[in-house]
């Protein structure tokens, strides 16, 4: 029994130090790490973080986009596409999920509904009645399919990055998560690498797109919010409360609604396979898909100079049309 006991301790303390030493010195986050541009929206679960970019007023058409980031990058992955946007007159509100970023981080369940209803009082709150023009990249793309088919009337047009929802089924992998204290442990122990093994020195030199966002600065960037406390946790909880792998039955709906869809997607995407684009085109029959050829996941930060251009003439194509 004693050499059982000093076994389950040495296992114990062997989970508890390196979990103790990644979560000690965390804080909250607050008003005072915000940035200077930028403010935060205080909706029902808490102060979410926004930001608008505007055109000169001699170039804006009016328009808005409104961009929705993925699992685990905050808004920063639209620094390169923006200009586009802004050049071409739209104006460009970008936020943070609840969680990351400059967001608050509320202990609720990060479910499809919470990141619906957080970007329906997000727009609300900045008194945008009118239809806009949504663009979502990863998860985005998934929570956009929710977004619609509760509220197509709010939809201008949608366009979809490397979107998630379209693989189905769910990998076994992911049980562990689902696992109480264990899905915790192993978020702190392996996000810092897991969040920038997208990009790589290899695959950066693949691509030549003056636009694409530095590693070290993407590294630094994705550092930042993991400095605060529930950062790890509202990643978890997604993965436990959000089916990032089947949302077909939300984009079955829009498929029906006929809401302009562009679909852009990387035929080398790892992360979500490029053979989903199969299941987009089923579900949206009338959906435009672009193909980049040996394009990643990453294809929002490290090839803007593909991706801003290509949703710039579909919104434009579609607003001529009306």
């Amino acid at each position: 029994m004693k050499i059982a006991a000093l076994i389950l301790l040495i296992i114990t303390l062997g989970l508890a130090l390196p979990y103790t030493s990644k979560t000690y010195g965390l804080k909250s986050i607050s008003a005072a790490d915000l940035p200077s541009d930028g403010a935060w929206a205080p909706l029902t679960q808490g102060n979410l973080y926004y930001r608008w970019y505007l055109p000169s007023e001699a170039k804006s058409n009016g328009q808005t986009l409104v961009l929705v980031h993925g699992f685990s990058t905050p808004h920063f992955v639209w620094d390169g596409v923006r200009q586009f946007f802004i050049d071409a007159g739209y104006q460009i509100l970008v936020y943070d999920h609840f969680g990351r970023g400059f967001s608050e981080r509320p202990s609720t369940d990060y479910n499809a509904q919470l990141y619906v209803q957080s970007l329906k009082e997000l727009l609300d709150q900045q008194d945008l009645s009118q239809p806009v023009h949504l663009v979502g990249y990863s998860m985005g793309g998934a929570i956009l399919g929710h977004f619609t088919e509760a509220y197509p009337q709010r939809v201008a047009t949608m366009s979809l990055i490397a979107p998630a929802g379209f693989m189905t089924k769910q990998p076994a992998s992911y049980s562990l998560i689902n696992i109480p204290l264990v899905g915790e442990w192993l978020g702190h122990m392996f996000a810092d690498k897991m969040l920038v093994s997208d990009i790589t020195e290899t695959e950066m030199a693949k691509i030549d797109d003056p636009l694409a966002i530095p590693r070290g600065e993407f590294v630094l960037k994705v550092g930042k919010q993991m400095q605060h406390r529930g950062f790890v946790e509202s990643l978890v909880s997604t993965l436990r409360h959000f089916n990032l792998f089947n949302a077909l039955g939300s984009f079955n709906t829009l498929g029906e609604q006929g809401i302009p869809t562009l679909a852009i997607w990387g035929t080398d995407d790892a992360t979500v396979p490029f053979m989903g684009s199969e299941n987009l085109l089923l579900a949206i029959p009338h959906a435009e898909l672009i193909a980049i050829e040996d394009g990643g996941h990453n294809i929002t930060y490290m090839q803007p100079s593909i991706v801003g251009p290509a949703i710039v003439d579909f919104v434009n194509q579609n607003i001529a049309v009306k």
